[in-house]
Protein backbone atom coordinates (compact mmCIF):
# COMPACT_ATOMS: atom_id res chain seq x y z
CA UNK A 1 0.00 0.00 0.00
CA UNK A 2 2.43 2.54 0.70
CA UNK A 3 4.61 1.79 -2.52
CA UNK A 4 1.48 2.31 -4.03
CA UNK A 5 1.08 5.46 -2.47
CA UNK A 6 3.78 6.51 -4.12
CA UNK A 7 3.41 5.43 -7.79
CA UNK A 8 1.47 6.62 -10.56
CA UNK A 9 0.20 3.29 -12.21
CA UNK A 10 -0.64 -0.33 -10.85
CA UNK A 11 1.64 -1.52 -8.55
CA UNK A 12 2.40 -5.83 -8.53
CA UNK A 13 3.45 -7.17 -5.29
CA UNK A 14 5.04 -10.98 -5.17
CA UNK A 15 6.42 -12.28 -2.05
CA UNK A 16 9.90 -14.68 -2.76
CA UNK A 17 8.88 -18.13 -2.03
CA UNK A 18 10.88 -18.14 1.45
CA UNK A 19 8.26 -15.96 2.45
CA UNK A 20 5.18 -17.55 1.03
CA UNK A 21 6.67 -21.14 2.89
CA UNK A 22 7.13 -19.23 5.85
CA UNK A 23 4.95 -16.33 6.25
CA UNK A 24 1.46 -17.89 4.35
CA UNK A 25 -1.66 -19.83 5.59
CA UNK A 26 -1.21 -24.08 5.63
CA UNK A 27 -3.62 -26.55 5.04
CA UNK A 28 -5.27 -27.52 7.86
CA UNK A 29 -4.30 -30.42 10.39
CA UNK A 30 -6.91 -32.66 11.66
CA UNK A 31 -6.85 -35.70 14.14
CA UNK A 32 -9.22 -38.66 12.93
CA UNK A 33 -11.13 -41.17 14.87
CA UNK A 34 -12.74 -44.00 13.37
CA UNK A 35 -14.92 -46.78 14.63
CA UNK A 36 -17.45 -49.63 12.75
CA UNK A 37 -19.57 -52.58 13.30
CA UNK A 38 -19.19 -55.65 11.02
CA UNK A 39 -21.87 -57.91 10.44
CA UNK A 40 -21.52 -61.75 10.02
CA UNK A 41 -20.98 -61.55 6.00
CA UNK A 42 -17.88 -58.30 7.39
CA UNK A 43 -19.88 -56.25 5.88
CA UNK A 44 -20.11 -52.45 7.81
CA UNK A 45 -23.26 -51.77 9.10
CA UNK A 46 -22.56 -48.99 11.67
CA UNK A 47 -19.57 -45.98 10.84
CA UNK A 48 -18.55 -43.23 13.27
CA UNK A 49 -16.38 -40.99 12.34
CA UNK A 50 -15.22 -38.53 14.79
CA UNK A 51 -13.01 -35.53 13.06
CA UNK A 52 -11.36 -32.90 14.88
CA UNK A 53 -9.43 -29.85 13.22
CA UNK A 54 -9.54 -25.75 12.73
CA UNK A 55 -12.37 -24.35 11.20
CA UNK A 56 -11.65 -22.32 7.43
CA UNK A 57 -15.15 -21.42 7.24
CA UNK A 58 -15.74 -20.19 10.35
CA UNK A 59 -13.48 -17.45 8.96
CA UNK A 60 -13.83 -17.28 5.47
CA UNK A 61 -17.46 -18.50 4.99
CA UNK A 62 -19.96 -18.09 8.20
CA UNK A 63 -22.91 -19.20 6.63
CA UNK A 64 -21.16 -23.00 6.26
CA UNK A 65 -20.45 -22.90 9.90
CA UNK A 66 -23.56 -23.48 11.64
CA UNK A 67 -24.44 -25.04 15.47
CA UNK A 68 -20.87 -25.63 15.86
CA UNK A 69 -20.46 -27.87 12.80
CA UNK A 70 -18.11 -26.58 10.03
CA UNK A 71 -19.54 -28.52 6.97
CA UNK A 72 -16.32 -28.40 4.70
CA UNK A 73 -14.71 -30.02 7.43
CA UNK A 74 -16.82 -33.25 7.72
CA UNK A 75 -17.57 -33.20 4.26
CA UNK A 76 -16.91 -36.94 3.07
CA UNK A 77 -16.47 -37.92 6.38
CA UNK A 78 -18.40 -41.56 5.84
CA UNK A 79 -17.01 -41.39 2.18
CA UNK A 80 -19.96 -41.82 -0.78
CA UNK A 81 -20.68 -45.39 0.75
CA UNK A 82 -24.09 -47.05 2.15
CA UNK A 83 -24.53 -48.07 5.68
CA UNK A 84 -27.28 -48.80 7.85
CA UNK A 85 -25.86 -46.22 10.69
CA UNK A 86 -23.82 -43.40 10.70
CA UNK A 87 -22.88 -41.08 13.60
CA UNK A 88 -20.05 -38.05 12.03
CA UNK A 89 -19.08 -35.64 14.84
CA UNK A 90 -16.74 -32.42 14.64
CA UNK A 91 -14.40 -30.84 17.08
CA UNK A 92 -13.22 -27.59 16.24
CA UNK A 93 -9.41 -27.28 17.24
CA UNK A 94 -7.95 -23.91 15.78
CA UNK A 95 -4.45 -23.31 15.80
CA UNK A 96 -2.35 -21.33 18.28
CA UNK A 97 -2.53 -18.09 17.00
CA UNK A 98 -0.38 -16.28 14.84
CA UNK A 99 -0.70 -20.02 12.77
CA UNK A 100 -3.44 -19.49 9.97
CA UNK A 101 -5.12 -22.62 8.35
CA UNK A 102 -6.61 -22.44 4.29
CA UNK A 103 -8.69 -25.13 2.57
CA UNK A 104 -6.16 -27.19 0.74
CA UNK A 105 -6.47 -28.32 -2.93
CA UNK A 106 -9.40 -30.73 -2.70
CA UNK A 107 -11.34 -29.04 0.38
CA UNK A 108 -13.04 -31.12 2.89
CA UNK A 109 -12.71 -34.33 0.20
CA UNK A 110 -9.11 -34.32 0.30
CA UNK A 111 -8.59 -34.07 4.91
CA UNK A 112 -11.61 -36.94 5.09
CA UNK A 113 -10.32 -39.29 2.30
CA UNK A 114 -6.96 -40.46 3.62
CA UNK A 115 -8.85 -41.39 7.03
CA UNK A 116 -11.88 -42.94 5.67
CA UNK A 117 -10.31 -44.83 2.31
CA UNK A 118 -7.46 -46.08 4.81
CA UNK A 119 -10.11 -47.29 7.31
CA UNK A 120 -12.27 -49.24 5.10
CA UNK A 121 -8.58 -50.61 3.86
CA UNK A 122 -8.47 -52.07 7.57
CA UNK A 123 -11.85 -53.28 7.74
CA UNK A 124 -11.52 -55.52 4.50
CA UNK A 125 -8.04 -56.93 6.11
CA UNK A 126 -9.97 -57.60 8.92
CA UNK A 127 -13.10 -59.03 7.47
CA UNK A 128 -10.80 -61.08 4.51
CA UNK A 129 -12.61 -59.06 1.69
CA UNK A 130 -11.13 -57.94 -1.05
CA UNK A 131 -11.09 -53.82 -0.91
CA UNK A 132 -12.82 -54.12 -4.63
CA UNK A 133 -15.83 -55.75 -3.83
CA UNK A 134 -15.92 -54.30 -0.11
CA UNK A 135 -16.19 -50.87 -1.71
CA UNK A 136 -18.66 -52.11 -4.40
CA UNK A 137 -20.83 -53.72 -2.14
CA UNK A 138 -21.42 -50.26 -0.47
CA UNK A 139 -21.97 -48.95 -3.65
CA UNK A 140 -25.51 -50.10 -4.55
CA UNK A 141 -26.77 -46.82 -5.15
CA UNK A 142 -24.07 -45.76 -7.14
CA UNK A 143 -23.84 -47.67 -10.24
CA UNK A 144 -21.41 -45.21 -11.97
CA UNK A 145 -19.16 -45.59 -8.98
CA UNK A 146 -19.33 -49.70 -9.52
CA UNK A 147 -17.99 -48.99 -12.94
CA UNK A 148 -15.20 -47.44 -12.17
CA UNK A 149 -14.13 -49.22 -9.71
CA UNK A 150 -13.95 -52.26 -11.90
CA UNK A 151 -12.57 -50.23 -14.92
CA UNK A 152 -9.31 -49.41 -12.32
CA UNK A 153 -8.86 -52.36 -11.25
CA UNK A 154 -9.25 -54.25 -14.55
CA UNK A 155 -6.50 -51.43 -15.89
CA UNK A 156 -4.49 -51.79 -12.83
CA UNK A 157 -4.35 -55.49 -13.52
CA UNK A 158 -5.30 -55.46 -9.48
CA UNK A 159 -4.98 -59.48 -8.96
CA UNK A 160 -1.76 -59.65 -10.84
CA UNK A 161 0.88 -60.44 -7.85
CA UNK A 162 4.05 -58.06 -7.24
CA UNK A 163 7.39 -58.54 -5.87
CA UNK A 164 8.39 -58.60 -2.33
CA UNK A 165 8.73 -54.79 -1.12
CA UNK A 166 6.24 -53.49 -3.39
CA UNK A 167 2.87 -53.05 -2.70
CA UNK A 168 -0.78 -52.33 -4.64
CA UNK A 169 -3.46 -49.80 -3.03
CA UNK A 170 -6.65 -48.55 -3.67
CA UNK A 171 -8.63 -45.27 -3.53
CA UNK A 172 -11.98 -44.45 -4.25
CA UNK A 173 -14.17 -41.09 -4.46
CA UNK A 174 -17.44 -39.17 -5.24
CA UNK A 175 -16.01 -35.76 -5.49
CA UNK A 176 -17.21 -32.74 -7.27
CA UNK A 177 -19.67 -34.71 -8.90
CA UNK A 178 -17.10 -36.92 -10.29
CA UNK A 179 -16.76 -40.77 -9.32
CA UNK A 180 -13.18 -41.73 -9.60
CA UNK A 181 -10.63 -44.53 -8.77
CA UNK A 182 -6.70 -44.69 -8.19
CA UNK A 183 -4.79 -47.42 -7.90
CA UNK A 184 -1.32 -47.02 -6.46
CA UNK A 185 2.09 -49.06 -6.90
CA UNK A 186 4.90 -48.29 -4.28
CA UNK A 187 8.22 -49.54 -3.96
CA UNK A 188 9.45 -49.33 -0.22
CA UNK A 189 13.22 -49.76 -0.08
CA UNK A 190 15.11 -51.38 3.00
CA UNK A 191 15.61 -47.68 4.54
CA UNK A 192 12.22 -47.09 4.42
CA UNK A 193 12.10 -44.61 1.41
CA UNK A 194 9.03 -44.80 -0.74
CA UNK A 195 8.83 -44.37 -4.68
CA UNK A 196 5.34 -44.00 -6.44
CA UNK A 197 6.04 -46.66 -9.45
CA UNK A 198 2.79 -46.96 -11.12
CA UNK A 199 -0.17 -44.82 -10.92
CA UNK A 200 -3.81 -45.52 -12.95
CA UNK A 201 -6.65 -43.86 -12.34
CA UNK A 202 -10.20 -43.86 -14.02
CA UNK A 203 -12.72 -41.40 -14.13
CA UNK A 204 -16.35 -40.70 -15.14
CA UNK A 205 -16.77 -36.85 -14.88
CA UNK A 206 -19.52 -36.94 -17.22
CA UNK A 207 -19.60 -35.40 -20.22
CA UNK A 208 -15.95 -34.68 -21.48
CA UNK A 209 -15.20 -31.40 -23.30
CA UNK A 210 -11.51 -31.59 -23.59
CA UNK A 211 -9.86 -35.04 -22.93
CA UNK A 212 -6.32 -34.03 -22.85
CA UNK A 213 -7.56 -31.48 -20.14
CA UNK A 214 -8.94 -34.13 -17.87
CA UNK A 215 -5.44 -35.95 -17.90
CA UNK A 216 -3.83 -33.08 -17.50
CA UNK A 217 -5.87 -32.17 -14.36
CA UNK A 218 -5.24 -36.01 -13.04
CA UNK A 219 -1.62 -35.99 -13.59
CA UNK A 220 -1.14 -32.90 -12.01
CA UNK A 221 -3.38 -33.90 -9.23
CA UNK A 222 -1.63 -36.72 -8.37
CA UNK A 223 1.30 -35.20 -8.77
CA UNK A 224 0.59 -32.60 -6.05
CA UNK A 225 -1.16 -35.24 -3.77
CA UNK A 226 2.04 -37.63 -3.97
CA UNK A 227 4.34 -34.73 -3.06
CA UNK A 228 2.26 -33.58 0.09
CA UNK A 229 2.13 -37.43 0.97
CA UNK A 230 5.34 -38.06 0.31
CA UNK A 231 7.41 -35.37 1.65
CA UNK A 232 4.94 -32.19 2.57
CA UNK A 233 6.14 -31.42 6.39
CA UNK A 234 5.85 -27.68 7.80
CA UNK A 235 7.32 -27.80 10.99
CA UNK A 236 7.74 -24.31 13.69
CA UNK A 237 10.48 -24.31 15.94
CA UNK A 238 10.87 -21.02 18.58
CA UNK A 239 7.45 -19.76 16.52
CA UNK A 240 8.91 -19.92 13.18
CA UNK A 241 8.78 -22.33 10.52
CA UNK A 242 11.78 -24.05 9.93
CA UNK A 243 11.17 -25.11 5.80
CA UNK A 244 11.95 -22.19 3.52
CA UNK A 245 12.75 -23.60 0.20
CA UNK A 246 12.70 -26.62 -2.17
CA UNK A 247 15.60 -27.93 -0.50
CA UNK A 248 14.10 -28.68 2.54
CA UNK A 249 10.48 -28.70 1.71
CA UNK A 250 10.26 -31.08 -0.92
CA UNK A 251 8.05 -31.40 -4.31
CA UNK A 252 8.29 -34.48 -6.36
CA UNK A 253 11.37 -33.98 -9.25
CA UNK A 254 11.12 -35.40 -12.55
CA UNK A 255 13.50 -38.43 -11.85
CA UNK A 256 10.85 -39.70 -8.86
CA UNK A 257 7.88 -39.49 -11.33
CA UNK A 258 5.70 -42.71 -12.09
CA UNK A 259 4.07 -44.38 -14.70
CA UNK A 260 0.82 -42.54 -15.13
CA UNK A 261 -2.44 -44.09 -16.83
CA UNK A 262 -5.58 -41.92 -16.94
CA UNK A 263 -8.73 -43.46 -18.32
CA UNK A 264 -12.08 -41.47 -18.59
CA UNK A 265 -15.52 -43.81 -18.82
CA UNK A 266 -17.95 -42.64 -21.90
CA UNK A 267 -20.56 -41.02 -20.51
CA UNK A 268 -23.98 -39.09 -21.35
CA UNK A 269 -24.23 -36.94 -17.82
CA UNK A 270 -23.68 -33.45 -17.06
CA UNK A 271 -19.57 -32.53 -16.68
CA UNK A 272 -18.79 -32.37 -13.44
CA UNK A 273 -15.68 -30.62 -11.50
CA UNK A 274 -11.96 -32.53 -12.30
CA UNK A 275 -9.11 -30.20 -10.77
CA UNK A 276 -9.06 -31.33 -7.54
CA UNK A 277 -10.27 -35.26 -7.45
CA UNK A 278 -6.80 -37.18 -8.58
CA UNK A 279 -5.64 -35.07 -5.20
CA UNK A 280 -8.03 -36.66 -3.29
CA UNK A 281 -7.06 -39.96 -4.35
CA UNK A 282 -3.16 -40.23 -4.01
CA UNK A 283 -2.37 -39.87 -0.30
CA UNK A 284 -5.14 -43.18 0.99
CA UNK A 285 -3.80 -45.01 -2.41
CA UNK A 286 -0.33 -44.41 -1.92
CA UNK A 287 -0.73 -45.23 2.17
CA UNK A 288 -3.05 -48.15 1.25
CA UNK A 289 0.18 -49.54 -1.04
CA UNK A 290 2.27 -48.92 1.79
CA UNK A 291 0.67 -51.49 4.03
CA UNK A 292 0.56 -54.36 1.41
CA UNK A 293 4.22 -53.69 0.81
CA UNK A 294 5.22 -53.64 4.46
CA UNK A 295 2.36 -54.45 6.76
CA UNK A 296 2.51 -51.42 8.67
CA UNK A 297 -0.38 -49.14 8.92
CA UNK A 298 0.27 -45.35 8.35
CA UNK A 299 -1.06 -43.67 11.13
CA UNK A 300 0.50 -40.21 10.49
CA UNK A 301 1.05 -37.98 8.12
CA UNK A 302 4.01 -37.17 6.87
CA UNK A 303 5.39 -40.41 7.07
CA UNK A 304 8.15 -41.76 9.06
CA UNK A 305 10.59 -43.74 7.00
CA UNK A 306 12.42 -45.00 10.21
CA UNK A 307 8.51 -46.72 11.42
CA UNK A 308 8.91 -48.35 7.62
CA UNK A 309 12.68 -49.44 7.66
CA UNK A 310 11.58 -51.02 11.25
CA UNK A 311 9.10 -52.74 9.33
Amino acid sequence: MRIGQQVIGPVKVIWSREEDIQHSTYRPYHYNRLSATLDTAGRPVAWHHRVTGSSEMARWAPAMFTNGIDRDAVRDAAGPYEFSNVLVQYVRQDPPPGLLTDPWRGVGHMQNAYPAECFLDGLAHASNTDPVSLRKALLDKHPRGKRVLDLVAEKAGWERPLAPGKGRGLAFTLAFGTYAAQVAEVSVDAQGNVRADRIVTVVDCGQIVSPRTVEAQVQGGTVFGLSAVLFGNISIKNGRVEQSNFHDYRVLRMNEMPVMETYCVPSTEDPAGIGEVATVLATPAIVNAIVKATGQRIRQLPMNAAELKAA
